[in-house]
């Protein structure tokens, strides 16, 4: 069976699943839609955790990002799994015991204020509109590429298929939805990176077959092959890192507290009945977690080191169709600048930016493009993007393989995107409608300015799907840098430091996201020309800005509460109560 057939079964089986699981678990209550009802089991609990948490950027894009950057792509393994370490630490219990249903519902009680509920509100939509912004361009990349679609129209049907669940049944029903999507996706993950593990190594455990030698009676080791192929190519050795480590730290750090301070993740941890619940829920998520994280390495070594195998120094008009597909929606671009019918894959841009095409083709069937680099002699440009939804195709492996990864792909998008609408709605409804502009309304009209948040929440996230500002994980490492510099410090001094009062906790978040914000704009879209080392704070890339706003917004909130008078006598007495998380 060819491949649209088999990944139109999978995608179809896959969607009807999640659809059926929305109307089973349909929300009647605002405390469904928000929470649901605190009824679901940790185990449970743990899978949707780890499904809401590994998005498009873990399933799609972190592999890439390892092929291309090497050593210094660990950052992303680093930070994220680190974070989650500090959020099951530090936050998870201590906000269940809390027992509210969001985390501006936290500040705005803890900081006795519905002027730091709204900054709150605030900050959990510029992070969520940032982070699904990438979830709906990976949507857009899978639907595109695989079931013959412009990225436009993928998003859409991508959108369309949220709005069903998110809408429908809240967080009850997504959290069911999002078990399903944890099975799909880590199943998805590990059955391509096992059958490739066992051509290139012979071992079936992709974690081992990274550092073992290749099957082909060589006798080198996998990773020895790939520093040596890298090197001959002009890039630096695989293994070797080219960051400084000052700024690799600072990308951890934003990286490790953003996780923690991610308002969809955190909301989790109010599912649950009980705080020990929380705890446990934790536990099993970071193990379900593992399972990917521990084998991406090895994915993104496999996909490198096939790829290079594939097309360095090819015959443009021998290479296989897969990367005819790939470069017929324009995410591999190639350009044969000293006509000689061969690919000349090495160091350096191809291309000015993101490649042109033009209409037409070249003289060896290559596509016109407008803007190459006259500067550099590489001829290829490879989207980070598609390295793992292309490695079952580079590998050559069955059909059917390819066609899973595709469900895979769009199930880590898709979890992450419904979890990311639901604290949007939370956000709007529950703190900024119920809580401050109309506390007399019922539960049912709640809830239905809770939908129709979401809804208006899947328009904005379409446009910054099909619009995105970068890479899926660029994007996403964005979003843990405003989370970061904004919620990471104030729930944490909240919980821990009983001075801490409102006027701290809104100058705080207020500065943390005004420089996180300023510095990856101005950085990224106002000056791309000065975005490098030379021009960085304290040599910090964008990237890394979450870890100076966050340290910015320690400062200022310990400064500030300082200076203003203490909380009230009743906050000071929830502090303690909160900070004993009994079961």
């Amino acid at each position: 069976m060819d491949i649209q057939t088999l990944t139109y079964i999978f995608v179809g089986g896959t969607f009807a699943l999640y659809i059926g699981i929305a109307i089973w678990a349909k929300a009647g209550t605002t405390d469904d839609f928000y929470v649901a009802g605190h009824h679901v089991h940790p185990l449970a609990n743990g899978m949707a955790t780890a499904a809401d948490w590994m998005s498009a950027a873990s399933f799609i894009s972190m592999a890439g990002l390892i092929s291309f950057m090497g050593r210094d792509g660990a950052m992303y393994l680093m930070g994220w799994t680190g974070g989650y370490v500090l959020l099951a630490l530090l936050l998870a219990p201590y906000l269940r015991k809390f027992g509210q249903f969001t985390v501006p519902d936290f500040v705005g009680d803890r900081y006795y204020s519905n002027a730091a509920r709204t900054v709150a509100v605030i900050c959990a939509l510029f992070v969520s509109f940032t982070y699904v912004a990438g979830q709906m361009r990976g949507v857009g990349i899978v639907f595109s590429r695989f079931l013959e679609v412009d990225i436009t129209t993928g998003v859409i049907i991508g959108m369309s298929i949220v709005f069903f669940y998110a809408v429908l049944g809240g967080m009850k029903g997504i959290t069911y939805t999002q078990v399903a999507q944890y099975c799909v996706l880590i199943f998805a993950f590990m059955v391509p990176a096992i059958f490739i593990s066992i051509l290139m190594t012979g071992n079936p455990v992709p974690q081992l077959g990274f550092g073992s030698q290749l099957a082909d009676g060589s006798g080198t080791y996998l990773l020895d092959k790939l520093n040596g192929l890298s090197v001959e190519l002009g890039f630096g050795e695989y293994t070797d890192g080219r960051k400084s480590t000052f700024d690799m730290f600072c990308i951890t750090a934003a990286l490790m507290v953003g996780t923690a301070g991610l308002p969809h993740v955190i909301v989790r941890f109010f599912t649950v009945p009980k705080v020990r619940d929380a705890r446990l829920s934790a536990g099993y998520a970071l193990i379900l977690i593992a399972i990917l994280y521990t084998t991406a390495p090895a994915v993104a070594s496999f996909a490198r080191l096939n790829l290079i195998n594939t097309v360095s120094n090819a015959e443009y008009t021998a290479t296989p169709q897969w990367f005819k597909n790939w470069e017929a929606i324009d995410l591999i671009a190639w350009r044969d600048k000293n006509n000689d019918g061969k690919i000349q894959y090495i160091a350096g841009d191809a291309f000015v930016g993101k490649p042109a095409f033009d209409s037409g083709a070249g003289a060896n069937g290559e596509r016109l493009l407008s803007n190459q680099n006259g500067n550099s002699d590489n001829e290829l440009y490879i989207d980070q993007d598609i390295m793992v939804l292309a490695n079952p195709e580079i590998a050559d492996l069955p059909n059917w393989v390819i066609a899973l990864v595709v469900a895979g792909g769009l199930a880590a998008a898709l979890s992450t995107a419904a979890g990311l609408l639901l604290v949007i709605s939370t956000s709007v409804a529950h703190d900024l409608f119920k809580k401050m502009l109309l506390p007399d309304i019922t539960d049912k009209q709640e809830l239905t300015f809770a939908r129709m948040a979401v809804a208006i929440a899947v328009l904005i996230a379409g446009y910054f799907g099909i619009n995105p500002p970068g890479f899926v994980a660029q994007v996403v490492a964005f979003a843990f840098g405003l989370a970061a510099s904004t919620f990471f410090p104030i729930i944490l001094m909240g919980i821990f430091y009983k001075r801490m009062n409102k006027e701290g906790a809104i100058a705080g978040m207020i500065s943390g996201l005004l420089f996180t914000l300023i510095y990856i704009v101005y950085f990224k879209f106002i000056d791309p020309s000065a975005n490098n080392a030379s021009h960085w704070w304290f040599g910090v890339s964008p990237e890394g800005a979450g870890a100076l706003g966050m340290t910015l917004n320690f400062i200022v909130a310990y400064g500030v509460s300082r200076f203003t008078p203490a909380p009230p006598e009743e906050v000071l007495n929830m502090v303690e109560r909160i900070r004993v998380p009994r079961s």
